[in-house]
This record gives C-alpha cells, sequence and structure tokens, in this order.
C-alpha cells in the first residue's frame, strides 16, 4: 500500500536584531516540528540587521537544510518582511510567527489541525501580555475599537502575527499590491473561513522589543487611513456644524435688523475671532486628512516595491515585493 505524501508546510520568521534570542527560538521550534509528519521550510528574512543576526542565519543554514535564508537591503519594517517571506513561500500551509520566542511554537501541531478540519485561517490571539504594562494594553485595546468602529472590517482585539494560513489564503494575500501593509486588517478583510487559537504570551527569551511606541503609532496610522474613510467624514461633519452655526448667526443678525434694534449690535472683534479661528482650524484639520489620503496616494502611484531583497538562499537578488507575489 502506498504511503501519504507529506504536506509541505512553510514557516515564515521576520527577523531584526535578534542575535541574542533567535538560536533559542530555533531550538524550540525544531523540536516541536522535528515530530510532524510534514515537510517543513523555514523561512527566515533578515529585516536589515545590524548585529549579528545575519551571521548566525547562515551558521544555521548551514546545519539545517529547511531553512531559507532571505537578506533584505535594509530594514524596511516588520510587515514587509513579512510580506517577503510570504511572497516567497510555496508550502500547501504557511505560518507565520516571530523570532522573539514570544510565540510559542509549541500551538503549531493545534494550528496544523485546525487547517486540516477545512479552515484557511487559524488566527492566534494573545489571551494576555506579560510585557508592555497598563499603558501598552490601554492603547492596543483602544485602537482596536476605534479601528472596528469606523472601518467596514472587524479586526480581532489581541490578534498577532502569530497564524497559519492556507495556500489560498496565501496567494490572495500577497496578490494585494498596496505599500502601506497592516496584514491583520487585509486578512480579516479577505473574509476565508477562520478560527481563533487563545494563548498566553510567553515572556521574551532576550533583548527587548523592536515596536517602539514611533512604530506603533506609525502601523495604527497606516490600518486607520488604509481601512477606513472616517477622517474625511468627520472633516466633513465638521464643516457641516459650521455651516449650521453660520445659519444661526445669519438669523440671529437679521433678527436685530427685523425688529428694528440695530443698535444693540455692537462690534464684537473678540468673537470675530474666535470664528474665524474655529473655522480656519477645522478647515486645516480637513486639509489635513485630505492631504495624507493623497500622501498615501502618491507613494501609490510610484508603485515602489515593499521591500527590495539583497540576497537569498536561492540566489536571487533584488527581488521585488511589488510584483504579483508582493
Amino acid at each position: 500500500m502506498p504511503t501519504r505524501a507529506k504536506s509541505t508546510a512553510d514557516i515564515v520568521l521576520p527577523l531584526f536584531n535578534e542575535a541574542e534570542v533567535f538560536e533559542q527560538t530555533y531550538l524550540g521550534l525544531r523540536a516541536v516540528i522535528d515530530k510532524l509528519p510534514y515537510h517543513f521550510t523555514l523561512i527566515c528574512v533578515d529585516d536589515g540587521s545590524s548585529d549579528a543576526t545575519p551571521a548566525l542565519l547562515r551558521r544555521l543554514a548551514k546545519h539545517d537544510k529547511r531553512i531559507q535564508l532571505i537578506e533584505l537591503s535594509r530594514n524596511f519594517g516588520h510587515q514587509a518582511a513579512l510580506s517577503a517571506g510570504l511572497a516567497a513561500s510555496k508550502g500547501s500551509i504557511v505560518l507565520t510567527m516571530d523570532g522573539d520566542g514570544q510565540h510559542p511554537p509549541e500551538l503549531i501541531p493545534e494550528m496544523l489541525r485546525l487547517l486540516e478540519e477545512g479552515y484557511d485561517i487559524v488566527q492566534g490571539q494573545r489571551a494576555d501580555s506579560v510585557q508592555g504594562g497598563a499603558f501598552k494594553r490601554w492603547t492596543s485595546g483602544g485602537f482596536y475599537r476605534l479601528l472596528n468602529l469606523i472601518s467596514g472590517t472587524h479586526v480581532m482585539p489581541g490578534a498577532a502575527d502569530f497564524r497559519a494560513l492556507s495556500r489560498q489564503a496565501v496567494d490572495a494575500l500577497t496578490s494585494m499590491p498596496e505599500y502601506h501593509r497592516f496584514l491583520r486588517g487585509m486578512i480579516s478583510w479577505m473574509g476565508y473561513s477562520s478560527v481563533v487559537l487563545p494563548y498566553s504570551e510567553p515572556k521574551r527569551l532576550a533583548g527587548k522589543s523592536k515596536y517602539s511606541f514611533g512604530k506603533m503609532l506609525q502601523l495604527a496610522l497606516d490600518a486607520v487611513f488604509s481601512f477606513s474613510l472616517a477622517p474625511l467624514y468627520i472633516g466633513l461633519s465638521l464643516g457641516g456644524v459650521l455651516l449650521c452655526l453660520a445659519v444661526v448667526e445669519m438669523v440671529y443678525v437679521l433678527s436685530f435688523w427685523i425688529t428694528g434694534r440695530t443698535s444693540g449690535l455692537a462690534p464684537g472683534w473678540s468673537s470675530l475671532m474666535f470664528v474665524i479661528l474655529i473655522v480656519g482650524g477645522m478647515l486645516m484639520v480637513l486639509l489635513g486628512f485630505v492631504g495624507v489620503y493623497v500622501g498615501y496616494i502618491f507613494q501609490e502611484v510610484k508603485r515602489r516595491p515593499v521591500f527590495l531583497t539583497r540576497r537569498s538562499q536561492d540566489g536571487a537578488k533584488n527581488r521585488s515585493g511589488r510584483d504579483s507575489k508582493a
């Protein structure tokens, strides 16, 4: 009786200055996948690291032929590095996880089982967080509530970039060429059958998080302006409110002329300046929103790649993230 061929599974690991921790992450990952009946490929994407991460990856790749190394030409960011790994993947199943040890590899067998049941997406969800403190939890929760309120796409609070995808879902995701990428929202937008897998986030094995407040803010802005036109509607609503106030003011002034009480109309420089400042401020806010959207359009029409590859294990160079697999 012929034996059943093993399925292929790729694991995409974006890395930026993780020389202190990745070898431990790799050993923990290997301890799990070595027991599973799949042909695994570990796609390690070096996102322009300035420490010993590239040397570590090359050393590990010499001893484990399952490692496929991709080096980006510079630091393009976490979402771009994930996109590079997804574009290079060929397996029937693709998993994405960070290399800092905070995505437990022990959940991989359960993720694969759920995909085998017919789901296209198995989304890891942080049940809690051991790092970041109350401020990070509060801002993260507020961001997801705001995004879900103003956009037509529901993004799960606590969703992480720890997930498993079917080949169909990966192909759909890599067919989206936008420059400003918020993968959690893009995956939710696709609408494929999905299931949530909660997990407790362990402490980092070493080092510190590369997601600074500035990077988190930029990701939040990318999400809001990529998935919602609400800022423009807010500007339009404020303009409508000001127009109504202007009509009320006009009626009020006309009432003095109709009733012959024009002597009661004392010139009011301060009130006039107040109205001018309010109107001017609202116009500037609205123009700012429009400017951001125009800037996003400008970056899209230039068609610059999401990432550039300096070197990959298969010898390809200068691979771009703007082709059909970006």
